[in-house]
């Protein structure tokens, strides 16, 4: 009874986790300097985008679903700063990872994009890149390797992945 008390407690836990975005974890080194991996995905219109397409721009790759909440609280930063530092290099791609693109389609009426939107039904790319919570997003440098990790989104991810962004831009 104990055992199931404590499964069932951790499982509630990271549902939480997951679901809110709380108990943001930050991995700034554990990624850092491995090469992204490289993917092609279909946007909107059915046209396949690839990864490597951005080489030599600063990427901003986040993981998002349409029922994570902390998702519509980052939609409007992603917009801002790719707004802000577009012209100096950065892209910012978003990869919908729900099954039915009905419900990302809703969401994105609700939260408006100026990046591109990518779909990953399957989660074949989100586990390559070990998508643990949503949001999930990878800063990429102009070379191609994964310089920063956050997992959720909070005012400390915000303020910590802007940094990191203005960091890359000046290199």
């Amino acid at each position: 009874m104990l055992r199931l008390t404590s499964l069932f407690i951790s499982t509630t836990i990271m549902i939480f986790v997951l679901y809110t975005g709380a108990g943001v974890i930050e991995t700034t080194h554990a990624a850092s300097g491995k090469q992204a991996h490289s993917f092609v995905l279909k946007n909107a219109k059915g046209s396949k985008i690839s990864l490597k397409n951005y080489r030599g721009k600063v990427v901003y790759l986040d993981f998002w679903a349409s029922w994570c909440v902390p998702c519509r609280e980052s939609f409007p930063w992603m917009r801002k700063m790719q707004s802000q530092y577009k012209k100096k290099g950065l892209r910012v791609i978003a990869v919908n990872l729900d099954k039915d693109k009905k419900l990302a389609a809703q969401f994105l009426k609700e939260n408006k994009s100026n990046f591109e939107i990518l779909y990953d039904s399957k989660g074949k790319v989100a586990e390559k890149y070990n998508v643990v919570a949503m949001p999930s997003s990878y800063l990429i440098d102009r070379r191609g390797r994964i310089r920063a990790v956050h997992h959720g989104f909070r005012e400390e991810v915000k303020e910590k992945a802007e940094a990191d962004i203005k960091k890359l831009l000046r290199k």
